[in-house]
């Protein structure tokens, strides 16, 4: 059930991408989304904080 929960996010994340090169007058393409989000020192550290959780939960193994 997880990993089929984590395939649906990939896919519509994989969608909107694909939606927002072909139709970019609706929905902002990544890059500008990403410049626009940027800008914010919050939300840099707020990004910044959740890539260290995401690593430390998922790539750091444990000691044996």
């Amino acid at each position: 059930m997880t990993i089929g929960g984590f395939v649906l996010c990939g896919l519509l994340i994989v969608a909107l991408v694909v939606q927002s090169h072909r139709r970019p007058d609706r929905i902002a393409p990544v890059g500008t989304l990403l410049d626009r989000v940027m800008t914010d020192r919050a939300a840099r550290f707020t990004i910044l904080l959740f890539w260290w959780w995401l690593g430390w939960h998922f790539l750091v193994t444990p000691p044996s």
